[in-house]
């Protein structure tokens, strides 16, 4: 079969999202009001901001922002988590960045799935927050063994989309006919079943070890526990959540509100609290509930540096040892004005933040530079000062492990919050993995470099052509 006859991988993640999407709102009715207000907010930002609307046309991306998402799911074992790696290699997703969450008491480690050259992004920046179960981390040893041995009798993929997604490897790509049976045989692992695979004794046992273990352990498969659209003002999504019916967690999570945004801010809605039916002694089913699925909204800013993503560390760790947010709200106030307080020395322009070396920009060519006769050698600073190169930030494409956390938290209930002692162990779970993961710094710098390199080129063939 010849690769012209073959589908896209940047089509077939965007016919996988949009199958998702669809599922995910079928399944949690409240989804699809989130979708509507996100909308709306996103409309009326474009309306009022008109400069905002044409750089975002001017640089592609204007479209990209109503197809986002990104999802998560928790996974039990390597071995499921190495041939997740294959499944999303189909989609033309990749995992990126290490991330270790134990830290902040909960009990996995991750990465991030998703596509990474810019025209596979401004197609469909659909990404999937992954987590693998830290067994190990768990004290009872009892019980972990008893986790461990459940994990190992359950098949999450189905025969067909481990099949397609061998053939797809074998051959170098799929058709259109086997594209959307791979589709719809991948979204199978993520569906919601209500039906436990653990006793309802073992689940409250798991329950009490932590949430999110009960979670991963008990049941078919790792059910896409949100899918979070992208928001242009998020902090008015989450005033208007109440007006939908809708309760929003207390705080959002990750930087305050800035005029130029950075990294990523993230809010949700509770979790649900769902009817599973767990298996009896008998073989009858026993009623119960669980609750793990939520309603999640986010807000990308800029990719920062390790200098500015040292400073953005530093400056949250400054307003935690004032005020850390409680799960229940209760000082929600206190913790946002210490985090606008904190971060003041965080630069709020883009100038700033490019002069400082803290934020990673895309350069072009103004106007004034695709018709100038300039010399291509003269420094970046002084070719945007003749207005002849531009810069726009970089989206960061990435997610934060304190927000995770947060957000993993404020969804599990209030007292779900345990110790564990912090150990990242990236060499681990990229054995598990079977890959590396891909450094999102050494990423972001190569989008970088490579504008600059392709505003040099095009001001020297001005320069050859006079």
């Amino acid at each position: 079969m010849t690769q012209s006859a073959f589908v896209s991988s940047d089509d077939i993640r965007s016919m996988f999202s949009a199958a998702m999407s669809a599922m995910y709102r079928n399944e949690v009715p409240a989804y699809g009001t989130l979708m509507e207000l996100v909308a709306k907010v996103n409309d009326e930002t474009l309306a009022a901001d008109r400069k905002l609307k044409e750089r975002l046309e001017e640089t592609d991306s204007l479209d990209r922002i109503s197809e986002e998402r990104h999802g998560a799911i928790r996974l039990g074992t390597p071995a499921e988590l190495a041939m997740m790696r294959r499944v999303f290699a189909v989609m033309g997703m990749y995992p990126v960045g290490y991330y270790d969450l134990s830290t902040a008491g909960v009990p996995v480690h991750s990465t991030a799935f998703r596509p990474v050259g810019d025209a596979s992004l401004k197609k469909n920046p659909f990404r999937v927050f992954t987590s693998l179960l830290r067994l190990d981390l768990i004290a009872d040893e009892k019980l972990r063994v008893e986790a461990e041995a459940t994990l190992a009798t359950r098949q999450i993929f189905t025969r067909g989309a481990i099949e397609l997604t061998e053939k797809a490897e074998k051959q170098g790509g799929l058709d259109r006919t086997d594209a959307e049976r791979f589709v719809s045989e991948a979204l199978e692992t993520f569906r919601w079943h209500d039906k436990a695979r653990v006793s309802a004794e073992m689940y409250d046992r798991l329950h009490a070890a932590h949430r999110l273990i009960a979670d991963v352990v008990s049941f078919k498969g790792p059910h896409i526990n949100h899918l979070t659209p992208r928001t242009l003002d998020i902090d008015l999504v989450q005033a208007r959540m109440p007006d939908y019916g809708i309760a929003p967690k207390a705080v959002v999570e990750g930087p305050p509100t800035r005029k130029c945004a950075i990294l990523l801010r993230q809010t949700s809605f509770k979790a649900l609290n769902e009817p599973v039916l767990f298996e009896g002694e008998a073989g009858e089913w026993k009623e119960g509930s669980h609750t793990a699925r939520f309603g999640e909204i986010e807000q990308r800013g800029i990719a920062l540096t390790p200098k500015g993503r040292a400073l953005y560390d530093d400056l949250l760790n400054a307003s935690r040892k004032i005020v850390r947010p409680a799960a229940d709200g209760s000082n929600a106030a206190e913790y946002e004005k210490a985090l606008a307080e904190a971060f003041v020395p965080f630069p709020d322009t883009w100038e700033a933040i490019r002069a400082e070396g803290l934020g990673y920009f895309a350069y072009s060519l103004t106007e004034k530079g695709r018709k100038a006769k300039a010399d291509a050698s003269a420094t970046l600073d002084s070719l945007i000062a003749d207005g002849l190169v531009q810069f726009d930030p970089i989206v960061y494409e990435d997610f934060l492990p304190v927000s995770a956390a947060g957000i993993f938290q404020s969804n599990l209930g209030d007292d779900a919050t345990q110790d564990f002692v912090a150990s990242p162990n990236q060499q681990r779970f990229e054995t598990d993995l079977g890959a590396k993961v891909l450094n999102e710094f050494d990423h972001y710098a190569g989008i970088e470099q490579a504008s600059i390199d392709y505003c040099r080129r095009a001001l020297s063939a001005l320069q050859a052509a006079e």
